[in-house]
């Protein structure tokens, strides 16, 4: 402060300043991750979602006596050309139960962007 207590001093000002400045940079990367992990959780969601439709298009034809016990993969159809499945089929112990695991991926494999169900056929 002045002598006469009236007001701020130069230095005063520019830590005050500086102080915000840092608060504000400190917010705007908080508001980037933020939107980073909703974009990331928005593609779980779809991707587990799709994977439980390809499930139960599995599940329906095995119980139709009319789905195919052969591994496959393909892309999805648009608007979710981005993933793509893949479908393994593994014996068990019993013979009448089969182990199907549906993935989803999108983007990098490296990345490991998956979404995997696993479920028993009988």
């Amino acid at each position: 402060m002045t002598g006469n207590g009236k007001g701020f001093t130069l230095l005063e000002v520019m830590i005050a300043l500086a102080i915000a400045g840092i608060a504000l940079i400190t917010l705007l990367s908080l508001g980037n991750r933020s939107l980073g992990t909703h974009t990331r959780l928005q593609k779980i969601t779809q991707a587990t979602l799709l994977a439980q439709e390809r499930m139960t298009e599995i599940e329906a034809s095995a119980e139709a006596r009319t789905l195919n016990y052969a591994d496959d993969a393909e892309p999805f159809e648009d608007p979710f050309g981005e993933f793509r499945w893949s479908v393994h089929f593994e014996d068990t112990p019993i013979p009448s139960v089969r182990m199907v695991t549906v993935k989803v991926l999108w983007g990098e494999e490296a990345k490991n962007e998956l979404v995997e169900l696993s479920s028993f056929l009988f």
